[in-house]
């Protein structure tokens, strides 16, 4: 078979970026398709690969602030031509399901969830806006449309794969689609158990207001404990502000250094709620319990007791009394790292290949 890859936007170095990577070498003939491509902002491996991209990609501004041009993105998906595969595996969380396919072709869409601001945030990404009142009845307005574009390209979808329970049990409700689940890849041999001691806590990510690291950043303010925090974006100066003398901004890092962040840390923190938690595994990996909000992605990741610990509301009051009464003691780093590896690039291979040979062999039934 003829196989495509289409992913939203090569527009970051994230860890929807990973997964694309990751079926780019289990599938290394495919080419991929996406809406833009910034080289300078993505992972370098995509350097050399053969990426087509949409109109958007020469447009004014197409590149730099493609946000603008959202209400052109189903156009502009919609004009990838790939009739000339027989198999398309789409990576997304907005528009990339929405290609058109050839008839015939079998449609697999990587579905990180349902997406976010047109289904669940809607509410809370409209108020974080800071644009006027007038430009945001014109946001509304155009998210509206888009929700409808977005129900219809889900029908496009022949089969979903979530990234977690978490993720298929909202295609279930917002797209009415049953899916399989495969968790996402992690880098889980790469990192390890230090010996090191631990003199911080550690927490970090794209700094964006659903990840909540203010939570995090007010509760070690008030305890005076050391905290670290990785990552930049456009919460960090906000954060800043807040922040105390105790809690630590190390800004955008390379790889090595955020494993030895992870190793050398008391603990991770995850006060946000995630589709699934990819940095939650990679602390893991490294022996590192992991304090997690009790909700999404962690409550897959996450043992109580064995790999980690959750507090149970999302207030920095939770946070506080948590660390308080944290023993790091009680955990045993090489059991952590254990129950990390099932989350591995090996398992994620070997769920996809096995999928799409089931696929291949449905289609010639066909």
């Amino acid at each position: 078979m003829k196989i495509a890859i289409v992913h939203d936007h090569l527009a970051q170095d994230g860890g929807a970026e990973r997964v694309v990577i990751a079926l780019k070498e289990i599938f290394p003939q495919a080419p991929i398709f996406t809406l833009i491509y910034d080289k300078n902002n993505t992972s370098k491996y995509f350097a050399d690969k053969k990426v087509n991209t949409s109109f958007l990609q020469n447009s004014p501004l197409g590149v730099s602030k493609y946000q603008w041009w959202l209400p052109f993105m189903p156009m502009a998906i919609e004009s990838l031509d790939l009739m000339d595969y027989d198999l398309v595996i789409s990576s997304s969380s907005s528009f990339a399901k929405g290609v058109i396919t050839k008839p015939g072709s079998v449609h697999v869409c990587y579905c990180y969830t349902p997406t976010r601001y047109l289904w669940t945030n809607t509410h809370s990404y409209l108020q974080e806006l800071k644009v006027n009142p007038v430009v945001k009845k014109f946001i509304s307005f155009a998210l509206n449309r888009l929700r409808t574009w977005d129900r219809l390209a889900a029908e496009r979808v022949d089969y979903f794969v979530a990234t977690s329970s978490n993720v298929s049990q909202r295609i279930k409700k917002y797209y009415h689609r049953d899916s399989e689940v495969v968790y996402p890849p992690v880098d889980v041999h790469k990192y390890k158990i230090s010996s090191n001691p631990k003199k911080y806590y550690l927490a970090g990510g794209r700094l964006v207001p659903y990840k909540r690291i203010d939570l995090a950043v007010k509760a070690f303010s008030r305890l005076g404990i050391p905290l670290k925090v990785f990552g930049v974006g456009p919460e960090m100066r906000h954060l800043q502000k807040m922040a105390k003398s105790n809690v630590e901004f190390v800004g955008r890092i390379g790889e090595d250094e955020k494993i030895r962040l992870f190793e050398d840390c008391i603990a991770y923190l995850n006060p946000q709620e995630e589709d699934f938690g990819i940095t939650a595994v990679e602390a893991m990996a490294c022996g590192r319990p992991v304090i997690a909000y009790k909700a999404g992605g962690a409550l897959e990741t996450v043992i109580d007791g064995f790999t980690g610990e959750f507090f149970e509301e999302q207030i920095w009051e939770d946070i506080a009394d948590k660390i308080i009464r944290f023993k790091q003691n009680k955990y045993n780093p090489e059991k952590i790292r254990e129950h990390s590896l099932q989350f591995g690039h090996d398992k994620f291979r070997e769920s996809m290949i096995s999928l799409v040979n089931e696929l291949q062999e449905f289609s010639i039934n066909l």
